[in-house]
């Protein structure tokens, strides 16, 4: 992705979480320079990686497979053994109408997806047989505390207000249907170095072309902008 393509991103992703009157965090609008006078104090931040995400997965077709979204919050995944600690994380999504992330699963985290208002949110779920491929049996899953069964492919429909539980090794995907959808994403610590299983060989994070400065540094910058 080029860099220009990602401020634009962010310009309109802002503004769109802003007029659904949910407000970020402070260090959202720091300046690549603003890191430079931050120091230690920032660690939480850079370490936990949270911030800014815009993702293409590696596929160059934001529109159609891509993702925005926000980390507000995140443990450390060392802390899961030990049982103490910030052992939860916390995101926002905005998510495009028609516009998909990857077929996907994590081996250890447990999420809540709620759709927070806008269009409805579309979920396709299957469940993974013992090596990893789509299973054809149908899956049982909780939406609000309900249990319900989604046949193998099927999908579950939220809209404004509602929120899914998704286990461990459940594959889903989702995408948003008759207007923008800002979703919020509630779960045990985010880990997406070693916790995704993509059904495909995607890329979690996009190669960036560096063809004008960075309006907001993303959290996959912070190994290259941060000392």
């Amino acid at each position: 992705m080029q860099r220009s393509q990602i401020n634009a991103i962010l310009r309109d992703v802002d503004a769109f979480v802003r007029a659904r009157q949910f407000y970020l965090p402070p260090f959202a609008y720091w300046s690549p320079q603003d890191w430079t006078t931050r120091g230690d104090a920032a660690r939480e931040i850079v370490d936990r990686k949270l911030g800014w995400d815009i993702t293409d997965f590696g596929r160059g077709d934001y529109a159609h497979y891509g993702l925005a979204l926000f980390t507000l919050r995140n443990g450390d995944p060392e802390a899961l053994a030990t049982g103490t600690g910030k052992l939860y994380a916390e995101k926002v999504l905005i998510i495009a109408v028609d516009q998909a992330n990857p077929l996907h699963f994590h081996w250890r985290k447990t999420e809540d997806i709620i759709n927070r208002g806008g269009g409805d949110l579309v979920l396709e779920l299957y469940g993974a047989t013992d090596d990893d491929k789509l299973s054809a049996d149908d899956v049982v899953v909780s939406t609000d505390g309900v249990r319900r069964s989604v046949r193998a492919g099927g999908r579950v429909i939220l809209r404004p207000g509602e929120s899914i539980t998704i286990p461990p090794r459940l594959y889903h995907r989702f995408w948003a249907d008759g207007g923008r959808v800002l979703a919020g994403e509630v779960s045990l610590v985010n880990d997406d170095q070693t916790d995704n299983r993509f059904y495909r060989p995607d890329g979690r994070f996009p190669t960036v072309e560096e063809d004008e400065p960075p309006l907001y540094l993303l959290c996959s910058d912070y190994p290259r902008f941060i000392q």
